[in-house]
């Protein structure tokens, strides 16, 4: 039973010790469709095969390939086997996705791609969150930036508290298309700001750099939020191309 116990070890090391088996099952496919060991259109291995290669039950692998499936990464036929659906047929945008792409060492071109989704959000969420947010959302986003002063980005409770003041300015701009981004682009903040510290410190404090896109929304300057915010992702995209040159 090594190989259950090693997912059930990956289990707690990912989610926690609550995660069940199916979780750490398909947070190794996940991560191996994720990382291109698996290509689309490629044939998984059959839960007969899969079950007994890695010792767990065959109701566990099945209960995996529910959730990548619901994920867009796979589709399962009768006789056909499950295979690898193509790209553009998988949710990206899920967190837990997310978390399986920068797993192993993630697509330049997908870095890219978030960084440029963020570029097109952000920005104009910072300049909606400057003409709605109120003096709740004020004092959330406050918070969080006291809170990534205190722990700073290299700390989980730092990146919780920077994931909590990008969420706030999606939040403050009353928007639901925007506000329905919230865990993805709190995913991305986090994924992105872990990988740049994988090989070395941060290059640079980034949280100056979130106190002026807050001024600026504090201030009610819709621009100038706008301007900030959009330094402020440039910036963390241009630390990540330094990471992913090392």
């Amino acid at each position: 039973m090594a190989k259950e116990d090693d997912l059930r070890k990956s289990s707690k090391d990912v989610r926690g010790p609550g995660r069940r088996l199916h979780g750490a099952i398909a947070h190794k496919l996940g991560t191996e469709i994720l990382s291109g060991k698996y290509q689309p259109g490629d044939i998984l291995s059959g839960e007969v095969a899969f079950a007994e290669e890695l010792k767990v039950s065959r109701s566990a692998y099945r209960e995996a390939i529910q959730v990548l499936t619901a994920k867009g990464l796979v589709a399962s036929r009768p006789k056909a086997g499950t295979r690898v659906l193509p790209r553009d047929r998988w949710n990206l945008l899920d967190p837990e996705v997310l978390g399986w792409a920068f797993a192993g060492d993630p697509d330049v071109d997908f870095v890219r791609s978030l960084f440029e989704l963020r570029a097109i959000v952000e920005p104009a969420a910072a300049r909606l969150a400057a003409q709605r947010r109120d003096k709740d959302d004020l004092k959330v986003m406050k918070t969080a930036l006291a809170d990534m002063r205190r722990h700073t980005l290299t700390t989980d409770a730092g990146r919780a508290a920077d994931r909590d003041f990008h969420n706030a300015i999606l939040q403050a701009t009353r928007n639901d298309a925007l506000m329905v981004l919230s865990a993805s682009i709190g995913a991305a903040v986090n994924w992105t700001t872990q990988f740049k510290q994988r090989a070395r410190a941060l290059p640079r404090n980034p949280i100056p750099d979130h106190a002026k896109v807050y001024d600026a929304i504090a201030s009610g300057d819709a621009d100038a939020a706008a301007a900030a915010m959009n330094v402020l992702v440039d910036l963390a995209l241009d630390d990540t191309r330094s990471a992913m040159e090392e």
